[in-house]
């Protein structure tokens, strides 16, 4: 059977999950699009809630009109197929090695930042007050099927994270090469503007900043340069 109306239940709740976090956080939804990331989520053993495609495509799913199915859509190409995962958090950010995301407005910046922490073995990824939902579309797209694989964990502040923090501030004396990191590291990583507060950077075993020739990077290209040093220093 293929869905014909635009007033389908189904269609108006993905376009609901897809536009409003507090709807995301009410169900513990989230939807994804595309057919790479519904491999890459295959591929981690994610099992969907609701699968759809366009009429006519010949991929898995309930079929939809394609034109219904591009409404619902956030990418602006529209999609060919897209499903409705249920979200994975886990009970607490674990180490060796984590990231800690504190007032990370850009949802790219926050799938960008799931990326590289698979890129380089990362343990977790924690999300901190003010930081942008990484179940969100753009976060979902950015992380490049990294949302299925990297595990995710709330945290209200430094007390919740594993092992030794490190904060990272571009006004530190202190180089992060210069450091000696081993065992347990999180990284803490803050807004793209302001960089992380005071009283997080205050709580944090060490304080360490990213030497650059130009005045600031931005929240993901900071946390990719990081977990590349850490993961160095964790090799020896």
């Amino acid at each position: 059977m293929t869905i014909t109306s635009p007033h389908n239940e189904h269609l108006k709740e993905i376009r609901k999950l897809n536009q409003r976090r507090r709807a995301r956080e009410q169900s513990g939804r989230f939807v994804a699009e595309g057919e790479d990331l519904l491999a890459a989520a295959d591929a981690a053993g994610w099992t969907p809630v609701e699968r759809y495609c366009a009429a006519g495509s010949g991929l898995p799913g309930t079929e939809v009109e394609p034109k219904l199915l591009d409404a619902a859509s956030e990418l602006g190409s529209g999609t060919r197929t897209l499903a409705v995962y249920e979200e994975r958090w886990a009970p607490a950010p674990t180490g060796p090695l984590c990231v800690y995301l504190h007032g990370v407005h850009d949802p790219g910046n926050v799938g960008a930042v799931l990326r590289s922490a698979e890129a380089f073995g990362a343990a977790s990824v924690a999300i901190g007050p003010g930081t942008s939902d990484p179940f969100g579309p753009r976060a979902v797209r950015a992380s490049m099927g990294a949302v299925f694989t990297v595990p995710l964990a709330r945290a209200a502040g430094v007390a919740d994270l594993p092992g030794e923090t490190v904060a990272l501030d571009g006004r530190a004396p202190v180089p992060l090469d210069a450091l000696a990191l081993g065992g347990v590291v999180t990284l803490l990583v803050g807004a793209e503007r302001d960089g992380l507060p005071p009283d997080v950077i205050a709580a944090c075993d060490q304080v360490a900043r990213i030497p650059i020739v130009s005045h600031s990077l931005n929240a993901a290209m900071a946390a990719t340069v990081a977990l590349y040093e850490a993961s160095r220093m964790a090799r020896g």
